[in-house]
């Protein structure tokens, strides 16, 4: 089975995770830094870890307002799910709802009791399992997703 990826994107940085082999656990795979705005070269960092680990799934965090609105953001997020999909058109993608995942992962670090710059260091990278695990739940109950994109 092939690997599935999770990406948590950000202005300036991307948090990315990974799938185990089996597609049972979530890692976190990187936190990735980039120029504020710099989503090119952000894509072709995605690009870079899609061919090294033979990858052609992948789940977005979707940020929404907490109404289920769409913002700026959300909007960024879907240019860049459109421009992989520019580059490499037989990648899956699908969109997943984040507006809980900082929540969750900020959580998770402070029972791990990580101090806040440590916390800093990963909340996105941990933000991108929560969104991965959110899509392993899913994956094979298609009725669960509303915002899926391929």
């Amino acid at each position: 089975m092939k690997k599935i990826i999770a990406l948590d994107l950000g202005t300036k940085t991307l948090g990315i995770a990974i799938t185990d082999g089996l597609l049972i656990a979530a890692h976190g795979y990187e936190n990735y830094t980039f120029e504020e705005g710099n989503y090119k070269k952000a894509r072709q960092h995605v690009l870079d870890i899609l061919d090294k680990e033979d990858v052609d799934e992948l789940a977005i965090g979707l940020p929404l307002h907490m109404s289920g609105a769409t913002s700026k953001r959300s909007e960024s997020s879907l240019r860049f799910r459109d421009d992989l999909l520019s580059e490499r058109s037989n990648l899956k993608i699908t969109m997943i709802d984040e507006r809980m995942t900082s929540i969750i992962a900020n959580n998770r670090l402070l029972e791990a009791d990580l101090s806040r710059k440590k916390r800093k260091a990963v909340i996105d990278k941990m933000s991108a399992v929560v969104i991965l695990e959110s899509y392993l739940q899913m994956r094979d109950k298609p009725w669960m997703n509303k915002t899926k994109s391929s």
